[in-house]
């Protein structure tokens, strides 16, 4: 007798539907990895904004140097000035709206702080500046200007 080779209908419905589930299952976890794709370019963007916003505060001078007061932040001549800084969208030093960033906030805070040198402390301000990007996620970075 020869014998036959092939799939009955039973194996087959069985392996369709195995099929089925293994793809349901790649399906869900390739949606929830695309869902997060842009997670790291938004964090790279706002650690970059923080660290222009930072730097461009720390090159200030740590008291004000007798000018007069200035609201605009194309004036503004020291650390103090930027305290309670709240852009939204960013800005570039000169005031020009960075429309690219639309999406992210700018917050920044200063405070009076001493840092110890061995015996001695040195006055200083800490500058904490908080970025935050279009999903909602906060960043924080922060430095101190000494009075040298």
């Amino acid at each position: 007798m020869k014998r036959q080779r092939g799939m009955t209908l039973v194996e087959l419905v069985i392996a369709i539907v195995i099929i089925g589930i293994a793809a349901a299952a790649l399906y869900s976890a390739m949606a929830s990895l695309a869902g997060r794709s842009a997670d790291p370019m938004l964090r790279q963007q706002s650690l970059l904004l923080a660290e222009a916003y930072l730097e461009e505060i720390l090159a200030q001078a740590y008291a004000d140097p007798g000018a007069a007061a200035c609201s605009q932040r194309a004036c503004f001549d020291d650390v103090l000035d930027y305290h309670n800084l709240d852009e939204q969208p960013p800005q570039d030093a000169r005031g020009g709206v960075l429309n690219q960033l639309a999406g992210y906030r700018v917050r920044v805070s200063v405070s009076d702080s001493s840092l110890a040198a061995g015996a001695a402390s040195v006055a200083a301000r800490y500058v904490e500046v908080r970025v935050t990007d279009p999903k909602g996620d906060e960043l924080r970075l922060g430095g101190y200007r000494s009075n040298y």
